[in-house]
């Protein structure tokens, strides 16, 4: 089966992905055919649905089968000015991480007006949608700690773990983003909502039924990164943190490799043996899975290209 993502090596070009987008470098003259995704360093304008877009209440349409979707995920790259921002833009740009991800968004969903994928210098380790802009903002600096994250671990390849977590960073936004944009229901705190969502759309199966490996590897990873920062607090979970929107780190680890193991066990077998994920909670993954995956498939599913 072919691989979803390409990631570039320092120095060389590593193949993970069917995606044939090139290395755009905030210059559409440096951006390969094959890729949909334009990309810009231009703020993009807020996007105006019109009457055939919305209902009356600026919602979308709630049957979008007698629709035009004129819509599409567009890549915009930020300034960035600190050395940190810097580091992460650049990564952004060697990986060609935002191009993938709005060719894969674009062939993916229906989307009602052009959205905007940024990235951006935020001044934290951050990613988030924001519903006002009806945009995507991917911070140079969570790719950076990312970074630093899976160098201090030691991993074998910390740039394509970094570029692992990232992708599932965006799915989680892209969580957010569904809810918003297809006025869809949250069955629970959005936040959870949207790990949910991240791991249905990373894991759906490519055309011949099987999970791409690395969209496996990629909520792997990220939930490593929860796991870390679960570790830089030596595994204890302050009042705030049980108060957060978010759930605890740990909680959200377990909570992603369980659902994936749900979806494909075999590549995550490891993590059942060295107790990552508890063997109780193992044994009902696949429940949790297919609960999740109907729940989606009812929600997202007209959404779906």
């Amino acid at each position: 089966m072919a691989e979803k993502w390409r990631v570039a090596a320092v120095g060389a070009a590593v193949a993970l992905a069917v995606l044939t987008a090139g290395c755009g470098h905030g210059d559409n003259s440096a951006h390969q055919s094959g890729s949909s995704a334009a990309v810009s360093t231009a703020e993009p304008a807020a996007p105006t649905p019109t009457e055939t877009d919305v209902n009356d209440n600026g919602t979308p349409d709630s049957d979008p089968s007698d629709r035009d979707w004129p819509g599409k995920m567009t890549v915009v790259y930020e300034d960035a000015t600190t050395p940190e921002a810097i580091r992460g833009r650049k990564f952004m740009e060697e990986t060609n991480l935002l191009p993938q991800l709005a060719d894969d968004i674009n062939d993916t969903l229906k989307l009602p007006y052009d959205i905007p994928v940024k990235g951006e210098q935020c001044g934290e380790a951050n990613d988030f949608w924001t519903p006002a802009d009806k945009a995507m903002t991917m911070c140079y600096e969570d790719v950076a700690g990312n970074l630093d994250i899976f160098q201090t671990a030691d991993f074998k390849d910390p740039r394509l773990a970094a570029f692992h977590a990232a992708v599932a960073a965006f799915y989680h936004e892209t969580g957010h983003m569904v809810i918003d944009i297809y006025d869809l229901p949250a069955l629970g705190r959005e936040e959870d909502v949207a790990d949910q969502a991240s791991v249905y759309l990373l894991l759906r199966p490519e055309d011949d039924g099987k999970i791409d490996q690395d969209s496996v590897d990629a909520v792997r990873d990220e939930a490593f990164t929860f796991a870390a920062l679960s570790d830089m607090n030596n595994g204890e979970v302050s009042p705030d943190e049980l108060a957060d929107v978010h759930s605890p780190n740990r909680t959200r680890m377990v909570n992603m490799v369980c659902w994936a193991y749900g979806a494909d066990p075999d590549p995550l077998e490891d993590l059942v043996a060295n107790g990552i994920l508890p063997e109780q909670r193992a044994a009902g993954c696949d429940d949790e899975y297919q609960q999740l995956e109907h729940a989606w498939n009812t929600l997202l599913g007209p959404y779906l290209k």
